[in-house]
């Protein structure tokens, strides 16, 4: 029988290595998913040390073709890239050659899968026969819908049935979906956290897991307070664009004479009345209608119209440096490039083999 990890590097608390990158040299994991939550989940693992192998159909990851307007087209797609930087790939035909698969399964430790309903009983990878096989195997699932095994899954399809559509835009705009799959990246982590789990329960027994996580699940749960806005209340969120509904001027947003706009987060009434005292329109804190955060909340139209009047008659930049000092809480609203350029951008940029990807570890060690 093979060597588990727990052998081979000791108590999980005795681990301590100099740095992030090498935090799980040693551990092996098999992606054998495709699109974004999962081949996501072996990127991390990647970042963090591990060796990661890609296994592909001939046809290969079909988000290699999944190229944007005006991206250059002699190279994989910036979508594959994004996560699947970092791994070794690998070509099996498990129509023909299903056994060639058995070498990677035997040396891993975590193998990584969203199969289709069915597919993997068809390649003999469901959980029991891998389980029985391989006892040491942390098996990590991601799938659509929790318990609709049989319908199509994809991240806009989960935005809409999760109330994700439906509390995001304006009462103009009607529901949209965030430019994000977002319900891949909350699946994945929430399957990245089973995963360290399952390792945890490894070292402690030896014993290998099952573990999964729907995109649907993971919807739901991220939530947090709308969805327990109805269960405590009874009230059901809708659409009202950036702003807040309890706070004000809370997600309001101010184009100022230079061209830059930013968004307010005001959360507090010293904080309103530093705000206002900038602008040069200080006798607002002492209005009835905008005395107190309440009463703002109430008059919040006609707010947002006298802060931007404000403005548009100043420019942000040259006392850019006066709101932080007064810690006005406030964010320019950057596009893409704006984003990559800063230092924390720069920060987030490493090379590899395939050239610059954004990571997706975020954390320190230290």
């Amino acid at each position: 029988m093979r060597t588990c990890l727990a052998h081979a590097v000791g108590l999980f608390p005795t681990f301590t290595p100099m740095n992030p990158s090498s935090f799980f040299n040693g551990l092996r994991v098999l992606d054998l998913s495709s699109v974004l939550a999962g081949p996501s989940v072996a990127s991390f693992f990647a970042e963090l040390g591990a060796e990661v192998i890609k296994v592909e159909s001939p046809q290969g990851d079909v988000t290699r073709t999944w190229f944007a307007n005006g991206e250059n087209q002699d190279s994989l797609s910036a979508y594959y890239l994004s996560v699947n930087h970092d791994k070794k790939k690998v070509v099996i035909d498990l129509k023909n050659n299903r056994s060639d698969l058995d070498a990677y399964l035997d040396k891993a430790d975590i193998v990584i899968m969203n199969f289709k309903p069915g597919d993997d009983a068809k390649w003999q990878l469901t959980s029991a026969e891998l389980r029985a096989k391989y006892p040491h195997l942390i098996i990590a699932l991601i799938k659509g819908f929790e318990e609709d095994t049989t319908r199509v899954a994809y991240d806009v399809v989960l935005q809409a049935e999760t109330g994700f559509m439906s509390i995001n835009g304006t009462p103009d705009s009607g529901p949209l979906k965030m430019p994000v799959a977002m319900m891949d990246v909350l699946a994945a982590h929430q399957l990245k956290e089973a995963i360290l789990c399952a390792l945890i329960h490894r070292l402690r027994t030896g014993e290998g897991a099952s573990v999964s996580c729907s995109l649907e699940m993971a919807g739901i749960t991220s939530l947090m307070n709308q969805a327990m806005s109805y269960v405590k209340s009874g009230i059901i969120p809708e659409r009202i664009g950036s702003l807040h509904p309890n706070i004000c001027p809370y997600g309001e947003t101010l184009t100022f004479a230079d061209g830059v706009t930013v968004v307010l987060a005001v959360g507090s009434q010293s904080q309103f009345e530093r705000l206002v005292s900038l602008l040069g329109i200080a006798e607002l804190s002492n209005e009835i209608d905008f005395k107190d955060n309440a009463s703002r909340v109430t008059h919040r139209e006609e707010l947002g119209k006298r802060l931007q009047a404000a403005a548009s008659q100043c420019a942000f930049s040259p006392m850019e440096s006066e709101w932080i000092a007064a810690h006005i809480p406030y964010g320019r609203i950057k596009n893409i490039e704006e984003v990559m350029q800063s230092p924390a951008g720069q920060l987030s940029l490493v090379p590899s083999a395939d050239g610059l990807y954004v990571k997706s570890v975020a954390f320190n060690w230290e």
